[in-house]
């Protein structure tokens, strides 16, 4: 086993770290595959979902929301104008400002990708009796308080 080797039982702070990262790489694909069996990759729901919450969006805000940098929103939201699950119209005001809207396609894609994701967090974390959930959510609340100082 190498150093950088997560080494399962250690209470090393990098090693514990290592091990997270691995597991929350492994639960994201996971959960990504599973949604994209419903026909929507994770981050695609999270630009329909963003929609579904604020309504019309201009591309540069989508990508302030979603934390991301406009070009990749853009080929997201692309991608997903060809599916017919957005539309993009420019702004009247200023032809480089496009407005992004979710179609009625776009409502129905979002409701499967989610149940999806439901199922799969499901059968992921329903294995945990409800104290351990309780458990984990403290430790990875404590973990997100320390990483905003």
């Amino acid at each position: 086993m190498s150093e950088r080797e997560v080494r399962p039982g250690t209470d090393d702070p990098e090693q514990v770290g290592l091990h997270f990262l691995s597991v929350a790489y492994r639960v994201r694909e996971k959960v990504d595959r599973h949604m994209s069996t419903a026909g929507l990759s994770l981050s695609r729901t999270k630009v329909l979902q963003l929609l579904a919450r604020r309504g019309a969006l201009h591309q540069a805000e989508l990508a302030e929301g979603l934390g991301q940098a406009p070009r990749s929103v853009t080929q997201t939201v692309e991608a997903l104008e060809r599916a017919g699950l957005v539309t993009r119209v420019n702004d009247t005001g200023d032809r480089r400002r496009k407005t992004v809207t979710l179609t009625a396609a776009g409502h129905t894609a979002l409701s499967a990708a989610e149940q999806a994701g439901r199922q799969i967090l499901q059968q992921l974390f329903g294995s945990l009796d409800t104290s351990q959930r309780a458990h984990l959510t403290t430790l990875l609340t404590l973990v997100e308080t320390t990483s905003e100082m």
